[in-house]
């Protein structure tokens, strides 16, 4: 009986967020409870669900405050959770960084501060350094998402404009020994990248921020420069001692989502290819490149025959220069679409494991060979809505958006590519 590539593609999908899910991969990282106070902190787009498993696997005292994206929250009755904006922070998030900075400040060495880390948490935890205004903050934030900087390079800038990341929240709670909990959303599981790292050392340089802002030509407001301009800009490096007492436990990532998505595959007799969790580049190049690949398994067997799937993660960009929404994942897929040309037997997934391709409801979209023939007799341009980075337009019309609502879990983004016999 033939297997329904829909389905199982959505099965994929359900695995690879499942695994990341906090009720699951929480609990096995909890520490000991200390003599003194525990108080948990934390950002990110998983960071309520986060709270919600401590919580619940939590007999001592406990007390803290996270901060969340709108619409991620969770009750809670321990741990306060707070919700603000994202990618472009806000006067939520600004406050939520105050506060978390005041929770963890003035503790002992008996006591322990938890920290709940995962994607999003860059602009979630807003805190501008110096003199800087949160309108600049938000300004350069808005140029760096439609600049097509990746992530490690818009982190190096977010650092550096941060009372708060690149590891400054750790200095505030110092001599307090604090542990990090990470669910990991970018490309090579970095924790110094992963919501800019707030309690771990930072490796970059100012030098490097004002770098990327002059590779990206984006406009910075004279607050930004004068600050990027100043030695007390520069970010807290490995070697100060008031990180010794910092730990970090990596508890959900993507290579794990792609196995259990690989699981998925074999259980339904077709091979999976898992070819990387740090895929990066531009949405619509990698994938033409995609297309390459899964047409050579078609054709020749290589690298895998079909029937099989090519599985990956990370993250692409797209620089927005048509009036479309963007959005990485349907970018990619509206592009797939185009260079495979219809061609029988290949479908794909792609989708943002947070529920939330970009800043749209949808977290992502299906394409069929039958894609490109049913957008042309609805009268879609396939071609002029990827000119116009309009690939939520797209997939809404054709009814193939992927929409999950928030999964309260962020391990990037997920693609899955079938490849039938020809």
């Amino acid at each position: 009986m033939r297997i329904d590539r829909r389905a199982l593609l959505m099965d994929m999908f359900r695995a690879a967020v499942d695994v990341a899910r906090p009720s699951l991969c929480v609990p096995p990282f909890l520490p000991a409870a200390p003599k003194g106070r525990t108080i948990v902190v934390g950002a990110g787009k998983a960071a309520a669900s986060m709270a919600a498993a401590v919580e619940a696997n939590w007999s001592g005292p406990i007390e803290g405050l996270v901060v969340t994206r709108y619409g991620h929250g969770m009750a809670t009755s321990r741990i306060e959770v707070v919700e603000a904006a994202h990618p472009v922070p806000d006067e939520a998030g600004r406050e939520a960084a105050r506060r978390i900075i005041a929770k963890v400040r003035g503790l002992t060495p008996d006591d322990l501060v938890l920290c709940l880390i995962s994607g999003g948490g860059s602009s979630l935890l807003a805190a501008p350094a110096g003199s800087i205004s949160l309108e600049d903050k938000q300004s350069v934030n808005r140029a760096l998402l439609k600049s097509g900087a990746d992530i490690r390079e818009m982190n190096c800038v977010r650092k550096h404009l941060s009372s708060v990341k690149g590891g400054r929240l750790a200095l505030a709670a110092a001599p307090a020994p604090m542990i990090t909990l990470i669910i990991s959303d970018v490309p090579g599981d970095d924790p110094s990248i992963i919501a800019s790292g707030p309690t771990v050392p930072d490796p970059t340089t100012m030098a490097e921020a004002l770098a990327v802002i002059a590779k990206y030509k984006i406009q910075i407001p004279p607050s930004v420069r004068r600050w990027l301009d100043d030695p007390c800009s520069e970010t807290p490096k490995s070697k100060d001692p008031r990180f010794w007492d910092v730990r970090h436990a990596m508890i959900a990532a993507p290579h794990k989502s792609l196995q259990a998505a690989a699981k998925v595959a074999r259980a339904a007799g077709i091979a999976p290819l898992i070819l990387g969790d740090a895929i990066e580049g531009e949405a619509r190049e990698v994938a033409k490149v995609f297309a390459g690949i899964a047409c050579s398994c078609a054709l020749h067997g290589a690298p895998l025959p079909a029937p099989c799937v090519l599985l990956s993660g990370g993250e692409t960009t797209v620089a927005v220069r048509g009036k479309g929404r963007g959005g990485r994942n349907v970018e990619f897929l509206l592009a797939l679409a185009i260079a495979l040309d219809g061609r029988a037997g290949i479908s794909a997934l792609a989708a943002d494991t947070d529920g939330i391709d970009g800043i749209e409801e949808s977290a992502g979209a299906v394409m069929t060979p039958e894609t490109l023939l049913r957008a042309a007799h609805m009268g879609l341009d396939a071609k002029a809505r990827l000119a116009d980075n309009d690939g939520h337009s797209f997939f809404e019309a054709l009814g193939d958006a992927v929409i999950t609502g928030p999964t309260l879990t962020n391990v990037n983004d997920f693609r899955a590519i079938i490849i039938d016999r020809p």
